[in-house]
C-alpha cells in the first residue's frame, strides 16, 4: 500500500467538518423557523441533502478512479468529496428508513456516523493506517496480526463500543482493551452471552444505565438535539 497523502486528507476533512456544522446550522434554524433557510421541496416531494450528497460522492469517486487528477484538482476533487460525505452520513439514519427520522431518536446515528468519520480522517491526518506493512514481520506473521486485530475489532463492536472498534483498526492496541471490556447492556453481544439477572448483566445495567448518561451521548445531543417524535413529510 501506497504512504497517505496527507494534504488530500487535510482537505477532504477540513471540508467534511466544514459542511457538517454548516448543514447543522441550517437544519436547526430550518427546524426553529428561523432565518431564511427552507426545505427543498420539488413537485411536493421533499428533497433531502443527502441526495446532493450522493451525486458528489458518485461524481468525485468516478473522477479519482478515472482520471486521476493531479494538483490543484486532486485537493479539488477532495474538498468535494468531504462535502459529499458530510451531506450523506448526516443523514444516515434515513439511509434505510422511509420516514424523516432525523429529529428523532434514530436521527442520532447519523451523528454517530458523522463523528465517527471524523475520527476515521484524524487517525489517517496524523499517519495511523490499517495496511501499513513492517518490513521486519514476515507475510504470515503480519496476516496472523491483522486477522486476530480484526477479531478483536469485531468483538468490541458487538459489545457495543463502536468507537474503540473503529480507533482499534488503526490502532492495534486498543481493539483488545475494547474488546475484554463490559459490553453495553443493549448490544448485541449483552444480548448474546448476558443471561437475564446475570452478574454481568446486571453490572453492565449499572455502568450504563439508560439515558445520556456518558460522554459520548453529549457530544451527539451538542449537535442533533433532544430526541423529539419524528415528522413525517411527503
Amino acid at each position: 500500500m501506497g504512504l497517505i497523502d496527507r494534504p488530500v486528507v487535510a482537505w477532504m476533512l477540513a471540508a467534511f467538518l466544514v459542511t457538517f456544522l454548516a448543514t447543522r446550522l441550517i437544519t436547526h434554524l430550518i427546524h426553529a423557523g428561523r432565518g431564511p433557510f427552507h426545505d427543498t421541496s420539488v413537485g411536493g416531494v421533499h428533497i433531502h441533502h443527502e441526495v446532493y450528497g450522493i451525486f458528489l460522492l458518485l461524481g468525485t469517486g468516478t473522477t479519482a478512479l478515472a482520471f486521476h487528477p493531479a494538483s490543484p484538482w486532486l485537493e479539488v476533487t477532495a474538498v468535494l468529496f468531504g462535502v459529499g460525505a458530510a451531506l450523506t452520513l448526516d443523514e444516515f439514519a434515513l439511509w434505510l428508513r422511509l420516514d424523516d427520522v432525523y429529529w428523532g431518536p434514530d436521527g442520532r446515528r447519523s451523528v454517530d456516523a458523522v463523528l465517527i468519520a471524523l475520527i476515521v480522517g484524524a487517525l489517517l491526518l496524523i499517519g495511523f493506517s490499517p495496511f501499513d506493512e513492517d518490513a521486519s514481520d514476515g507475510q504470515v506473521v503480519a496476516s496472523v496480526s491483522l486477522l486476530l486485530n480484526l477479531g478483536f475489532v469485531v468483538v468490541a463492536a458487538l459489545k457495543g463500543r463502536t468507537v474503540l472498534a473503529v480507533v482499534g483498526v488503526f490502532v492495534p492496541l486498543v481493539a483488545p482493551v475494547a474488546a475484554v471490556r463490559l459490553s453495553r447492556p443493549h448490544a448485541p453481544w449483552a444480548r448474546r452471552f448476558y443471561r437475564a439477572g446475570s452478574r454481568r448483566l446486571v453490572r453492565a445495567q449499572r455502568r450504563y444505565p439508560d439515558g445520556e448518561r456518558h460522554w459520548w451521548d453529549a457530544v451527539v445531543t451538542l449537535f442533533a438535539g433532544r430526541p423529539q417524535p419524528p415528522r413525517r413529510r411527503p
